[in-house]
């Protein structure tokens, strides 16, 4: 299973393949917000990924879209909508 580590609490752990950040965070019990719900349109669930970026999901439209209209560039990924397929380290803001 991959390894995630978010900081700044360092909280980490391993998380099925395939789960989103967000879902590993609460998995991992690491607050995060998502205002939306986790369905790509309020980018309250951002974060920036430090480490792993190609063991995360290819970012399709509505994510692609909500990070344009937040004016987020990468690293910046919606964690709602960002797979996890290999270890990967992200950074709350």
């Amino acid at each position: 299973m991959p390894k995630v580590i978010f900081h700044p609490s360092g909280k980490s752990g391993e998380v099925p393949e395939k789960k989103t950040v967000l879902e590993a965070a609460e998995l991992l019990g690491v607050e995060l917000a998502h205002e939306c719900g986790g369905f790509a349109t309020c980018s309250t669930c951002r974060v920036v990924v430090e480490d792993g970026h190609e063991n995360l999901s290819e970012i399709e439209f509505d994510e692609e879209n909500m990070l344009e209209v937040a004016a987020l560039l990468p690293p910046h990924r919606l964690s709602c909508q960002a797979k996890i397929l290999g270890n990967v380290t992200v950074q709350i803001p």
